[in-house]
């Protein structure tokens, strides 16, 4: 009896299953990518400050003087306090299995959103001067970002529409109305390569930021019905 279920009950399925395709219309499916070149004007820059020894109150005491001067240096610049972030704290055990003795490293990171890429160089100087020793990362920005996507969006959809004409076209069909749009869209912050800071032998600071551009991106996915 159960047997006899099972197998009326794979057999609704398959007949429900092409009862639903036979309903669907003849469409296409195809890709869109938009693609929207940009200046950045803003970057978000991680900096740190790392100390190592045989103390552990020790290395902690040099790392808060440090971070407590790159604070006020921040606060001195005018940053505005909701633009840095204290972001990762830790204090560490090592053992040296050569030395056959421990050591401990404390580490902390800021991450500063500097919106005035002028300012870079002036600011970087600043933090290594206050007592930052690390530069984890910077990721280039734009202050336009919901803009500069929505722009993107509208040449992915474009892009889109110009493929499924493509293709119809080729067919001796024409391209019906959208059945099912899918945003595959990710946002990147590409990241700046590492960099040290210098002077000029003539104590002139050196332009050490290359901006360049930044790609805004958005992808989609379109079905449309077949005429």
């Amino acid at each position: 009896m159960k047997k006899i279920a099972l197998v009326l009950f794979v057999f609704v399925s398959t007949m429900t299953n092409a009862q639903i395709q036979q309903n669907q219309p003849p469409q296409i499916n195809v890709s869109g990518e938009g693609r929207v070149s940009v200046v950045p004007d803003e970057a978000v820059i991680t900096i740190g400050v790392e100390n190592t020894g045989a103390d552990a109150a020790d290395v902690k005491k040099k790392n808060d003087a440090a971070i407590d001067a790159i604070l006020k240096y921040l606060k001195n610049a005018k940053l505005p306090e909701k633009d840095y972030q204290t972001k990762r704290v830790s204090l560490n055990r090592n053992y040296d299995y050569d030395k056959k003795k421990y050591s401990y490293v404390a580490s902390q990171t800021v991450v500063i959103h500097l919106k005035d890429l002028t300012k870079y160089d002036a600011l970087m100087m600043g933090v290594v001067d206050a007592g930052a020793n690390t530069v984890n990362g910077v990721e280039f920005r734009t202050s336009k970002q919901a803009q500069y996507e929505s722009e993107a969006r509208v040449l992915a959809v474009a892009n889109a529409k110009k493929k499924a004409d493509d293709y119809t076209a080729a067919l001796g069909q024409k391209t019906g109305k959208a059945l099912l749009v899918t945003d595959n869209t990710q946002t990147y912050y590409p990241p700046a390569p590492m960099m040290m800071m210098n002077k000029a032998m003539d104590g002139a600071e050196r332009q050490t930021l290359a901006v360049g551009e930044m790609i805004v991106t958005a992808n989609v996915n379109i079905s449309y019905a077949l005429q």
